[in-house]
């Protein structure tokens, strides 16, 4: 199988405030089909906090870098047998999260 990583921008979530139980829910549930379907690795949504990024020297700096428009919100990690499975579980967690959802392959561990 292989594993995909679906995820959504911070700040993309945009419905009124009063209905973000409803929406955790749904999307509570998508992750408990996720879990039963034997799908599931693993996933969260990030603080709305700005990134640290650490050079290849160690030097730690404030980020993302000023020229990145956007920064992921939250994201889910899936093993399924193909691409349009993943596209599915996308959808699904579009829908209960009430925004689009980027899918990308998570390339092979060599070591395996």
């Amino acid at each position: 199988m292989t594993r995909y990583l679906i995820s959504f921008d911070d700040g993309a979530m945009n419905f009124p405030e009063e209905e973000l139980p409803e929406v955790a829910k749904a999307s509570h549930e998508v992750v408990r089909q996720a879990r039963d379907a034997g799908v599931w690795v693993f996933g969260g949504g990030l603080q709305r906090q700005q990134a640290s990024v650490v050079a290849t020297d160690g030097t730690v700096t404030d980020g993302p870098y000023p020229e990145t428009k956007a920064v992921v919100g939250g994201f889910s990690v899936i093993d399924v047998p193909s691409r349009e499975d993943a596209l599915e579980w996308a959808a699904k967690m579009a829908a209960a999260c009430r925004c689009a959802q980027e899918v990308r392959e998570i390339l092979p561990d060599p070591t395996d």
